[in-house]
């Protein structure tokens, strides 16, 4: 029992944690959106209603779905995976990060190492997408031996 009040605390921490960095993000991106419409002289996403605001949500929609293309030659499990580990990859840098005295996920004395070392592992998801795709135009590495592709071959 007192295992899972331990995990409903850690969900609930985590939960807390990542709604509003998700949230924010989708309303960066209203704003990105907003801007660049007036920048460009045109209305930008001001018809999904009011003010715009579920145009993020309509974008989110229109990607859940949509149709997913996946290359005949590629590896599918890598090719999929790939976006998940870049994403999850990202989300887990924000563990350290406190929002107040007593509100982190994981309290460690190396945070700043953790950040460092997680955001350098982000960019192993580019290379799976890229080397699970087994386009030699896509990704500078192919194969397990990491050879150079010559784009003229």
């Amino acid at each position: 029992m007192e295992s899972l009040v331990i995990l409903y605390n850690e969900v609930y921490k985590i939960l807390f944690l990542l709604i509003p960095i998700l949230v924010s993000v989708a309303m960066i991106v209203w704003f990105d959106r907003r801007v660049w419409g007036f920048v460009q002289k045109r209305k930008g996403p001001n018809v999904v209603g009011p003010f715009g605001l579920f145009q993020t949500l309509a974008d989110a929609l229109k990607y859940i779905f949509k149709e997913i293309i996946i290359p005949a030659s590629s590896n599918k499990v890598i090719f999929i995976l790939a976006p998940i580990v870049t994403m999850t990859l990202a989300l887990s840098a924000w563990a350290v990060i406190p929002l107040s005295e007593k509100m982190v996920i994981a309290d460690i004395n190396v945070g700043i190492l953790y950040i460092f070392a997680i955001s350098s592992l982000g960019v192993y998801g580019i290379l799976m997408g890229g080397w699970a795709s087994n386009s030699k135009y896509v990704s500078i590495f192919t194969g397990s031996r990491f050879r150079l592709v010559s784009i003229y071959n």
